[in-house]
């Protein structure tokens, strides 16, 4: 999921090529390995056009998260729906991510690791993004009393699976163990 890779990034504003070189390079590289200096020359502006818009790298952080929670969420909502819109597709909408190259894990657990303690707002996006994917999991989920703690439960392992497909041979063993936790979850309780 490159954002430049889908449009030229000369043909783009200023602001917009500014974000979309941050979040390609937060995104790979990760927020503190990325300097302000690096995002400026790679997106071909001047330093003074940078601080017009962005006047911190605090305030390019929420920026970037902002933008990646929008596109993801677009991104995971069309999945599902694509795969069944049951909870069984969580499986192959999660392995279309984690089979892509540019898959480096989730960029809201990665921000919160990075600036977390340091950064409330970036806390406050990436709360709000797991909320998001938390709603977009219960929708997936039949109605009873338990809707709701049983997709708080599947959005953490989501998130283990996440984090489990950055550091497996393969994404497959961590969508293994997340497809038994789904097929558990599916079965009718008695």
């Amino acid at each position: 999921m490159n954002s430049t890779a889908l449009t030229e990034l000369s043909e783009l504003a200023p602001s917009e090529r500014i974000l979309l070189t941050a979040h390609d390079l937060f995104y790979r590289d990760g927020i503190r390995a990325t300097g302000i200096d690096r995002v400026i020359a790679e997106s071909g502006v001047a330093k003074k056009t940078f601080y017009r818009y962005f006047p911190s790298k605090d305030d390019l952080i929420v920026a970037f998260l902002e933008y990646r929670h929008r596109n993801w969420m677009n991104w995971f909502n069309d999945a599902l729906q694509r795969h069944g819109a049951d909870l069984p597709a969580l499986i192959p909408a999660l392995a279309e991510w984690f089979e892509s190259d540019a898959y480096r894990g989730c960029a809201f657990i990665n921000s919160v690791v990075e600036v977390g303690g340091t950064h409330a707002d970036a806390v406050e996006v990436s709360r709000r993004h797991k909320r998001d994917m938390t709603d977009a999991i219960r929708k997936l989920l039949p109605a009873s009393r338990s809707a709701r703690a049983d997709a708080q439960a599947l959005a953490m392992a989501v998130d283990g699976a996440i984090v489990a497909a950055q550091f497996e041979e393969s994404p497959a063993v961590a969508l293994k163990s997340l497809a038994r936790i789904v097929r558990a979850m599916s079965t009718p309780r008695k």
